[in-house]
């Protein structure tokens, strides 16, 4: 998290190694193949032994990289961000149980994106104990200010104040409500991105004959600042518990746009709070998403309040050095160095 020192240990289909942010080190091993979404490859396990690292953070779901702290993490402090609950792979999870249970136990501290998702994970209740919460951080400096030709291209074809999804097309994504509520909604819809459930949504549009959704497929960084910069809200109708956090409603925070997201007892109504920065309405709802479309639509001054509300939040919470920060000190902690202190070398207790 820090922006010098520190090392990334990952898999990718082009292994090698290169340093960025100021001395940040990474290095990829070979991944061999994947599984259920779950990527695999054993020289991760000797990277991770040979690392110097003080502390191994790693992400969950992953339960090769749970394996791979196991095999070669030699004991020290481990810090896993836990990201969502597996919802979809039931059976899987079955076997992955005793793996996972063995995995927290190790884990000095565990971190959740939001207090919600720690009230309604079974699995954060249970390692509540040892339970941080430190919200993502996004900097502004990850998303390009607008081109004017790209402005200029977008608001020609498709003018100002539309509904814009931003985000993989993924089957918890809830498009499918999206799609639907565009029957009687009063605004043109945007869906910027590509994804598996493309094909199916380009049918159901079809279906219904509708006009005015358009699908633009993978955009640059440079066109989706654009879009943030023209569209009216950002619309986030994902349905399920896979969606974690969204990413996506902190750009449009970071972008000062009302927000439009549904209650899945996650980090959505986190970073999208009810009535201020935008509407949350129940998941899996094409009438109460059709109608929170049309209200920011046709109220531009209620809208204009809960973008300037949006910016305001994201200052104060979502911040790239808000988080940075956060994780910095639970480093500190973990290797028992108090508030502020610096690590000088791998015992716990050596701390300036």
């Amino acid at each position: 998290m820090a922006r010098s020192g520190g090392e990334v240990l990952a898999l990718s289909s082009r292994p090698g190694s290169y340093e960025i942010e100021s001395g940040l080190q990474v290095r990829t091993s070979r991944r061999w193949f994947s599984f259920k979404s779950m990527c695999f490859g054993p020289g991760l396990l000797l990277d991770v032994w040979r690392s110097k690292a003080k502390v191994l953070h790693l992400h969950f779901p992953w339960p090769f990289g749970d394996l791979a702290y196991l095999f070669a993490g030699k004991r020290r402090p481990l810090v896993v961000t836990y990201h969502s609950d597996v919802v979809r792979q039931r059976w899987l999870l079955k076997l992955y149980t005793p793996l996972m249970n063995r995995f927290f136990a190790k884990a000095d501290r565990i971190v959740a994106t939001s207090e919600q998702y720690v009230a309604t994970s079974p699995v954060l209740q249970r390692w509540k104990h040892k339970v941080s919460v430190i919200p993502l951080g996004v900097d502004e400096d990850t998303l390009p200010l607008p081109r004017e030709d790209d402005l200029k291209r977008i608001e020609g074809t498709y003018g100002q104040g539309f509904m814009l999804f931003v985000g993989v097309l993924r089957y918890y994504k809830g498009l499918e409500y999206l799609i639907r509520a565009a029957e009687g909604a009063g605004c043109r819809i945007l869906i910027a991105g590509a994804g598996p459930e493309e094909g199916r949504m380009r049918s159901l549009v079809s279906e219904l004959g509708l006009e005015n959704v358009e699908f633009l497929g993978f955009v640059s960084d440079e066109e989706k600042a654009a879009l943030y910069r023209l569209c009216g809200a950002v619309v986030f109708p994902s349905h399920l518990r896979s969606e974690a956090f969204g990413v996506t409603l902190v750009e449009g925070l970071m972008a000062g746009k009302p927000l439009i997201s549904c209650e899945i007892g996650t980090g959505t109504s986190f970073v999208n709070e009810d009535g201020v920065t935008g509407h949350v309405v129940p998941s899996g709802d094409s009438v109460a998403l059709r109608d929170a479309m049309n209200d920011l639509n046709s109220n531009p001054e209620k809208a204009k309040i809960m973008g300037s509300a949006a910016r305001q939040r994201y200052e104060a919470l979502f911040t790239g050095e808000k988080m940075r920060t956060s994780y910095q000190e639970l480093y500190r902690e973990v290797l028992g160095c108090g508030v502020g202190g610096e690590v000088i070398d791998s015992d716990r207790s050596s701390c300036a």
